[in-house]
Order: structure tokens, then C-alpha cells, then sequence
């Protein structure tokens, strides 16, 4: 069965991001002299001043040496959240190059954190594997990057945090952090360390909060978990949302009593369990409620991104798709990104660093489909922007690979950017329907990449269909894992593709 247009916005609450035709007109990003309140047209052929600003980038691979990042790290400045975007999920180079990113700002400017468009509740696992070594990665990521999260199953990824827990090994007592800070999921592991805590520190609480929490503890794996949950009566998901709140409310009112770091954690972990709830209470079948949605997602993962910043202490790398990452909106159906939301609250605090590409290929689902599993990844071909779109002009530079402080771009590049454009932003999946990107008030920086290549996806190290047990150990979840002979694993329990959810006005 077709989606809906209602349906497909509905579901792009989950699967990351489905673009439409449109442009909504926040602020600008940079700000500074030739910014303008309007559209300008287009005078002469910019390709002169793209090429007199233009950085040529000596590789996209994150190995060393990164002399020709050095007017990157001018351009990041004192900028203590830097967002580096990606114009396709599916793409590997658009990760590698942030992973090469962050190792420059790690070793040259003093990041320690990373923070990705994923789950809370993944981060914490992640973050957990980075501290101690405890626990296997690629079947973190097996378990978590399911359903909306599938194309972040990758080496690409995986290479990144083993990593990150390399320079841990080598740095003890200064290690890296990781983070998500996305609401589709909240896994077990966080109820567990809200409910321990209570049961430590506010046992005169524990009675209540276990019952509020009865029954809301996962037992699904992520992808069933999710699918469920879009597809729950409306009233009961919103019953989730006011006990998840109640607990909230509980220990926050405690606050006063316990200033320890315990308990910053346990509301936070707590917040994140309430934020989930409240994202799947609003009516994604009501086309007015969908921006709302939207606009409400963008702003946990900017609030959670803020709280982690200053939790820490740490300056972070914050990786995601250009389109919540932008500090501009570029779509009706997302009328807030969490890009604004940090740009308003940190003004210059935050740097947003936009993606580009002229052609090659990319993994993503068919159009429109929700709930995805594996087996619903293709490899599509992307091929050369068209006339008057972003990415054909950009590619016309001379530089296979290069960026450009678009904040200090001479005025005739200034003046070509400082209107909305058509630009590929590619999500779960293909093909787009096309996007008008404001580049100059979306982004500080923008980095084009001459040509890409898919993803290189990882092979279930845990079958999807695997129960998670009532009372697991400690963050694991493992019972029934297997490992594929190769490819993508079949559909659970070989059941034939599963109908996509149907949202009526």
C-alpha cells in the first residue's frame, strides 16, 4: 500500500528525513555584511570568487597529516559545538570525512565529544564501551541502529568508535565521550539507572516510580519496538507520556535536595525516557500536528546535544543530516532545526558546517517506505547535479574536494549563496524530491565533495527479531543473537515485508 502525503511526513518524524519542495526563511547563519532579509538574484558567474576562497581538501579519509584543514580550525574559532552535516545517510564519505573532522579537532583544538543523530539511550551504551571496554561494539550497533537507524549500521561508523576508544586507551585520565541525542527509542538500560538511583538515593520514591514505569520497559528489540509503538492507539501513547512525565516531575523536585552529578544523570536519563513518550503522543496521522512534531524533535536533540555540552564541559563535534543541522529550514514540514535552536542559544557558540556533492552513489531505502529492515537497502545511483543547483556550481570549482568559509566569502560568492537554491539533501530514501537550501543563512561553512560512495553496511552481528529479556545484565542486550552467513539478514522470522503503516487525515 501507497503512504499517504500525510503518511510519508508522519513517518519522516522516524526515518530520519524526507524532503519536499519548499523553503522556510529562519535567520542567517553568519550574519556579517552581505546578508540580506530576501532572495537575490543571481549577477554574473561566481565561479571566479569560488575559486579565489576555495580550500582544497588533500583527502576525505581520516588519516593524517591535516595541514589542509588548517583554515578549518580558524574557521571553527572558539565555536564549542561544531556541526558537520551530510548531504546522504547512505554515504561513507560523508562520514569518514567528519570522522577526519573530529580527529583534527580532537588532536589540534581540544574535543573531547562526539554527539550523533542517534538515540540517547545508543549513546549511553557507546559511551559506556568508550569508558571502560566493556562489551562489543559492532554488536551495540547491531542491536541499536535498526528501523530509521539502519543506515548508521556501517563500518564507516564502527572504524570512528573503535577509534575513539583507541585514543582512550592511550588517554585515561582525558578520554573522548559519545552521545546521542535522538527520541524514537529509550532503550532498558535508562528505566534500569532511573530506577537504581531512586532505589539508592529516594527509596521513600521507589513504589511509585517502579509503578509508573510498569509495562513501559522495552522488551522488543529496536526496529519491533519502534514499529509498535508508531502504531499503538493514540490515547495509550499518550498515557506513556503522562506517567514518563510524572517520574520527571518526581525527581526533579528533588533537585534542590541532591546537586550530585548521580542525579543529574538519573533526570537526564529520565528526560530522555519522557521525551521518546512525548514524540509518539503527538497525532501523526493529523497533518497540523506533523510540524509540530517535527519542530519538537529538532529541539530535544539540540536541548540534549546542550545539556551534554555543559554536563561535560567538553567542546563537540555534532554529526547529523544537513537539514536539522542547517540554522536555517529549508522544508515547511520542518519548521524548527535543532541548528536554530543551538544558533539562538549559542550565538557564535556554534558553528554549522553544510555537505555537498555532485554525483556517485548512495544506499537508501525505496521512497516512502516505513519501517525499514536490511533488506530494504539498495545501492541508487546519484548522477551529476543539474543546471542552477547548488551542487552544479559548486562542482564548476577546480578542486575535486574543498570547503569554504562562506562567512568570509569574497561578495560576488556572498551574493550567488544568498538565495534559495535547489540541493540534493538525500535521507533514508531515494530518490529526493528536491530541496531549496538558503545556504548563506543556513550554514557557516559549506564542503563539497566532487563524487561519493555508498556506505559500506555491516552484516547483522544479532538477528532483529531477538526478544530482549525481562531482566538482562547490565546494557546488553544479546539473547538469540546469530551472525548472517553474509549480505542482509532476512525480514524476522522470515516473514514476508511487513504492509507500511497507513496514517489517515
Amino acid at each position: 500500500m501507497t503512504p499517504s502525503v500525510t503518511g510519508r511526513f508522519a513517518v519522516a518524524l522516524l526515518v530520519w528525513f524526507v524532503v519536499v519542495p519548499g523553503v522556510v526563511a529562519v535567520a542567517p547563519a553568519g550574519g556579517g555584511p552581505g546578508a540580506s532579509g530576501g532572495s537575490v538574484p543571481a549577477s554574473g558567474d561566481p565561479l571566479p570568487a569560488f575559486e579565489e576562497a576555495a580550500r582544497p581538501l588533500r583527502a576525505v579519509d581520516p588519516s593524517g597529516p591535516f595541514e589542509d584543514l588548517r583554515s578549518f580550525g580558524q574557521a571553527v574559532g572558539a565555536a564549542v559545538i561544531v556541526g558537520v552535516g551530510e548531504a546522504a545517510h547512505g554515504s561513507q564519505d560523508f562520514v569518514v570525512f567528519r570522522h577526519r573532522v573530529l580527529r583534527y579537532l580532537v588532536e589540534r583544538k581540544g574535543f573531547r565529544s562526539f554527539v550523533l543523530e542517534a538515540n540517547w539511550s545508543t549513546g549511553v551504551r557507546l559511551d559506556h564501551y568508550l569508558l571502560t571496554g566493556r562489551g562489543d561494539p559492532a554488536r551495540i550497533m547491531s542491536e541499536e541502529f535498526q528501523n530509521a537507524y539502519l543506515l548508521l549500521h556501517s563500518r564507516d561508523y564502527l572504524d570512528m568508535i573503535r577509534w575513539m576508544r583507541a585514543y582512550n586507551i592511550a588517554h585515561p585520565d582525558d578520554p573522548l565521550r559519545f552521545a546521542g541525542n535522538d527520541n524514537a527509542y529509550a532503550g532498558p538500560e535508562l528505566y534500569d539507572r532511573v530506577v537504581d538511583h531512586v532505589r539508592l538515593t529516594h527509596p521513600d520514591l521507589l513504589s511509585a516510580v517502579t509503578g509508573l514505569y510498569r509495562g513501559l520497559r522495552p522488551t522488543l528489540p529496536v526496529g519491533e519496538w519502534i514499529r509498535a509503538a508508531m502504531t499503538a492507539p493514540l490515547d495509550e501513547r499518550r498515557a506513556r507520556a503522562e506517567r514518563t512525565g510524572r517520574v520527571l516531575a518526581l525527581l526533579r523536585a528533588r533537585e534542590r535536595d541532591r546537586t550530585d552529578d548521580g542525579h543529574a544523570w538519573a533526570v537526564q536519563h529520565a528526560t530522555a525516557v519522557d521525551q521518546v513518550a512525548r514524540m509518539y503522543a503527538f497525532d501523526l496521522g493529523d497533518p497540523r500536528a506533523v510540524p509540530a512534531a517535527m519542530a519538537y524533535r529538532d529541539t530535544v536533540m539540540a536541548e540534549n546535544t546542550l545539556w551534554w555540552h555543559r554536563r561535560t564541559g567538553h567542546r563537540l563535534v555534532l554529526g547529523g543530516h544537513n537539514s536539522h543541522l542547517y540554522t536555517s529550514s529549508s522544508n515547511p514540514a520542518l519548521p524548527l532545526t535543532q541548528g536554530a535552536v543551538l544558533r539562538r542559544r549559542l550565538g557564535a557558540g556554534y558553528l554549522a558546517v553544510g555537505l555537498s556533492f555532485d554525483r556517485g552513489a548512495v544506499h537508501a531505502t525505496g521512497q516512502g517506505l516505513q519501517n525499514p529492515v536490511d533488506e530494504d537497502v539498495k545501492r541508487f545511483e546519484a548522477e551529476p547535479g543539474a543546471a542552477g543547483s547548488v551542487e552544479h556550481t559548486l562542482d564548476r570549482v577546480s578542486h575535486r574536494n574543498w570547503y569554504l568559509d562562506l562567512r568570509t566569502a569574497p561578495p560576488a560568492a556572498r551574493t550567488w549563496l544568498n538565495a534559495p537554491r535547489p540541493k540534493r539533501e538525500i535521507g533514508t530514501d531515494f530518490p529526493p524530491p528536491g530541496d531549496q537550501v538558503h545556504l548563506l543563512r543556513s550554514a557557516d561553512l559549506v564542503v563539497h565533495l566532487h563524487e561519493i560512495r555508498p556506505s559500506r553496511l555491516l552484516p547483522r552481528a544479532c538477528s532483529p527479531a531477538a526478544r530482549v529479556p525481562p531482566a538482562p545484565s547490565r546494557w546488553t542486550r544479546t539473547a538469540g543473537c546469530t551472525s548472517p552467513p553474509s549480505g542482509h539478514p532476512a525480514r524476522p522470522g522470515g516473514s514476508p515485508p511487513a504492509e507500511p503503516v497507513e496514517f489517515n487525515l
